[in-house]
């Protein structure tokens, strides 16, 4: 069992910065990939970025590469995602995710998620 918590959305204007924390704990975290998720109204969850674990190889969203960065923080078992140059069209609910084994960015096959988080960008 894992269990996910996110922390850290709100507002922000359109050019400006978030940083998500999501704390995991549970089984050993080495064995699994971390993801990001995003979910805006009436729209599919989409990925967002993850986190292997084991190798510590990082996968993003061509719509925010250049712009969020996945990170994590061994001793403290947390995963961050740094958000940079916030645009309106990233407004949603983001959502920290885990799977065992390797990346993925099929929502379907992550087993564990947090509650959410909020995310609204104003232009």
């Amino acid at each position: 069992q894992v269990t996910l918590v996110e922390s850290g959305g709100g507002l922000v204007q359109a050019g400006g910065s978030l940083k998500l924390s999501c704390a995991a704990s549970g089984r050993t975290l080495s064995r699994y990939t971390m993801g990001w998720f995003r979910q805006a109204p009436g729209k599919e969850r989409e990925f967002v970025a993850a986190f292997v674990w084991r190798d510590g190889k990082a996968y993003h969203a061509d719509s925010v590469k250049g712009r969020f960065t996945i990170s994590r923080d061994n001793a403290k078992n947390m995963v961050y995602l740094q958000m940079n140059s916030l645009k309106p069209e990233d407004t949603g609910i983001y959502y920290c995710a885990a799977r065992p084994g390797e990346w993925s960015d099929r929502a379907v096959l992550y087993g564990y998620w947090g509650q959410g988080t909020q995310v609204a960008v104003s232009s």
